[in-house]
């Protein structure tokens, strides 16, 4: 799969790929340098970690669908944040509101280098 070639097209690409549901696949999309929190308050960071999220999130029946609300850039780093759902026929599997961080690469594409699938949900707050 190719890279977005912008960080305003990651969202549909990440989806695209999970769509798939082929592993390799999604995890091209991401730099396992950084850091995915598959659950809320729950990191995980170096290949195999992501490896075990990614996997986690595949085996969710359903159809991923994710949703852009802004996208904010500064030379070759962009933050997102989405509204995302995972879908099988019409029950809910999962839906949140997440915070991404992207990094352009060497190539001109973007990968997803923080990826909190629920960094902006409402019960998450400061301590």
């Amino acid at each position: 799969m190719n890279l977005p070639k912008t960080p305003q097209e990651a969202h549909a690409s990440l989806a695209a790929a999970f769509n798939t549901k082929n592993l390799q696949t999604v995890l091209s999309m991401y730099d396992t340098e950084g850091i995915m929190f598959p659950e809320p308050e729950k990191p995980v960071s170096g290949l195999q970690g992501w490896t075990d999220a990614v996997s986690g999130i595949l085996a969710i029946p359903g159809t991923m669908q994710i949703k852009t609300v802004y996208c904010a850039q500064s030379g070759n780093i962009a933050v997102g944040r989405s509204e995302w759902s995972i879908t099988d026929g019409n029950e809910i599997k999962v839906a949140a509101k997440g915070i991404e961080v992207m990094k352009q690469q060497a190539d001109g594409g973007w990968k997803i280098i923080i990826d909190h699938a629920f960094g902006a949900e409402g019960f998450l707050t400061a301590k």
